[in-house]
């Protein structure tokens, strides 16, 4: 284990386009999907092997925190580093640069996120290692995953020349980024097969990132200078606070990989990978029967249906059946006090959803 590699795991989504199940009170990063460990447990238990937790920093809110922490009592409390609002991950991705120069000034950082489900953990923990040796060259080094749809939510990574090899996994230049492309784009880029599906996980340099984040967001730089200064002194809360509003909310993705130079993939294949972002994502991760279809619901019953989708709640399931008569490409989540119904290939509207429920004034839904 290197003593200049850190993880930083992103978990201070509000997880709204799992909504529903997902909630201001337990966002999807605290739900056990996938077993007895809630996602943010497995995204510090998979890191074991790589990392010890005294190197694993968690970016989150205040009260998401507190959660957290009593989830793995082993990471320490003042690895919580904590975002006083929402200001997107280019913040975030500064502002866990800065702190952690502090402690290795030649520090190389894995960008990591609480929501993603990874089967092949042996592979994920050697393209770690592999991703930190390219990193040490001064590349920004994303993870790339071969797409297998023309998938709208992900962002594109448009591959060029082989880089070199890593750890015995070959890495190639990025000849641009593409965030989230329309249908017709995301079909080109597949055809042409010379694009990846940006994972969301990158690994590099402290000083690279910095050296970007000036380059590209000069204000948020000056924040982060700021903040910079006042790290282990009695300003550094009000500092952070004051700098952080000011801040323009934008993802890393925008703000600083699309037009990031030196930027390299390490294919990511077999990884068995998926950002469970949404309903229609579970299909991929989650069993389903031989027509297509994902039952998790106690009471229910299923006839003549197709790539349906059936999740209810343990307070819902004592009062209520469901029963899917004919569906093709529906999701059904049935919750104590809601019930969404809608068509898979609407699924990612959910996201609009809570902003109309915010809208609206109807927070007990939210």
């Amino acid at each position: 284990m290197e003593d200049d590699y850190f993880a930083v795991i992103m978990a201070g989504g509000g997880g709204t386009r799992l909504w529903p199940l997902s909630r201001r009170s337990r966002p999807k990063q605290m739900l056990r999907i996938f077993g007895e460990q809630t996602l943010f447990e497995v995204s510090v238990k998979r890191l074991g092997p790589v990392m010890d937790h005294d190197r694993i920093f968690v970016v989150t809110v205040d009260d998401q925190a507190k959660v957290l922490a009593r989830q793995v009592e082993s990471l320490p409390v003042d690895h919580f580093i904590l975002e006083p609002s929402p200001r997107g991950t280019a913040s975030v991705v500064g502002l866990a640069a800065i702190k952690l120069q502090r402690q290795n000034p030649d520090c190389v950082i894995a960008i990591l996120t609480a929501d993603h489900y990874i089967a092949d953990e042996y592979k994920f923990q050697e393209l770690l290692q592999a991703a930190r040796e390219l990193a040490l060259e001064g590349d920004l080094v994303t993870l790339g995953i071969t797409p297998r749809y023309p998938d709208t939510g992900y962002g594109y990574i448009h591959r060029g020349e082989q880089r070199g090899v890593f750890k015995g996994y070959k890495a190639y230049c990025v000849q641009s980024f593409k965030e989230k492309p329309d249908f017709e784009l995301a079909q080109e880029y597949i055809a042409s097969g010379e694009y990846a599906w940006n994972s969301g996980m990158f690994v590099w340099k402290a000083e690279s990132i910095l050296k970007e984040i000036e380059r590209q967001m000069p204000k948020l730089f000056q924040g982060l200078q700021e903040i910079d200064r006042a790290l282990g002194t009695d300003a550094e809360a009000e500092t952070i606070e004051s700098v952080w509003c000011r801040l323009e909310s934008q993802t890393v993705d925008f703000g600083i990989m699309e037009g990031a130079r030196n930027v390299s993939v390490i294919p990511a294949d077999d990884l068995g990978w998926c950002d469970v972002g949404g309903w229609a994502r579970m299909f991929e991760v989650k069993e389903i029967d031989q027509h297509g279809n994902m039952i998790q619901a106690k009471n229910s019953l299923i006839v003549d249906a197709e790539n349906t989708l059936l999740y209810q709640d343990e307070n819902a399931a004592t009062n209520r059946m469901i029963v899917a008569l004919g569906t093709n490409d529906l999701i059904v989540v049935d919750m104590e006090d809601v019930l969404l119904v809608c068509p898979k290939e609407k699924a990612e509207g959910v996201r609009e959803v809570v902003r109309l429920l915010q809208e609206k004034g109807l927070e007990n839904y939210l």
